[in-house]
């Protein structure tokens, strides 16, 4: 681990969060936002007829969709230091150099990666699993963790 970033954490008495907190975070919002589609589409998703009609219309709505999500991370990161996922799980986002809460520009850089990553396989997630920082791309981008609150 980054000594600078390890004598931070020490000093401030903050703990990295575990990986299977996060993993629990993120189905949570994940969750959350995809109800919240389906719920806005209802009408649509009812006049289907054929999983294929399911599937488009789902399709047509996918900018919408991360729009949604965009907004969703940037904002709860900027006003709470965490999503609805991450305050059930008890966790927050942190700013690595003010160990503060992310401020605007901070917390749309870390969501707008976020839906990057994901949009590349999910490879930026798998490399917080492996980085002793537990960051992932949109953390690295964004120079954030993810800390016990």
């Amino acid at each position: 681990m980054n000594e600078e970033i390890e004598k931070n954490l020490y000093r401030e008495g903050i703990v990295l969060a575990q990986n299977k907190k996060r993993a629990m975070a993120f189905f949570v919002d994940e969750m959350l936002l995809s109800f919240l589609l389906v719920f806005a589409l209802w009408d649509s998703f009812q006049s289907a007829q054929t999983m294929e009609e399911l599937i488009g219309i789902t399709n047509t709505f996918v900018l919408e969709y991360m729009f949604m999500k965009i907004v969703y991370q940037a904002f709860f990161v900027m006003q709470y230091g965490a999503t609805l996922g991450k305050i059930l799980m008890k966790i927050r986002v942190i700013e690595v150099k003010s160990m503060q809460t992310p401020n605007v520009i901070v917390a749309l850089n870390r969501s707008i990666f976020r839906v990057i990553s994901e949009m590349i396989f999910y490879l930026g997630f798998l490399w917080g699993l492996l980085n002793p920082e537990r960051q992932t791309w949109h953390d690295k981008t964004a120079r954030t963790l993810v800390v016990d609150a």
